[in-house]
């Protein structure tokens, strides 16, 4: 009985049946959707030398002998050239080393949004 069930199985015919589409057109909408999160963190340093300058208007450097010297000089003292003038003297010195630190935090937010239209037809 077990054999000729499976000479049942194998002898029966398999035939496919064709398959028609019962649709003409149609058309499909895809929307994708993304956010997109940065965080972002700058550090900047900035180191610099030595300095030490003089600027001035109707102004001269001398040393304690009262010989025209540099700003740099041991000892240096400013004079007024000419007392019935006007005058102006600026003096600038800055040790070596740091001299400006920025720190930026931020966040970049970006969100986005794509929609898709497909149009089909047979």
């Amino acid at each position: 009985m077990y054999r000729l069930f499976l000479l049942l199985l194998i002898a029966t015919p398999v035939s496919a049946q064709s398959v028609t589409p019962n649709f003409t057109t149609g058309s499909m909408t895809q929307t994708v959707t993304t956010t997109q999160e940065i965080t972002e963190v700058v550090e900047t340093e900035r180191f610099g030398s030595a300095i030490s300058v003089w600027s001035g208007d109707n102004i001269k450097s001398v040393d304690a002998n009262g010989a025209a010297t540099t700003v740099n000089a041991t000892g240096v003292q400013f004079e007024i050239v000419d007392t019935a003038l006007p005058w102006e003297l600026e003096v600038t010195t800055r040790a070596a080393g740091l001299i400006e630190t920025i720190d930026i935090d931020r966040t970049i937010e970006t969100d986005s949004v794509t929609n898709t239209l497909s149009v089909f037809s047979q």
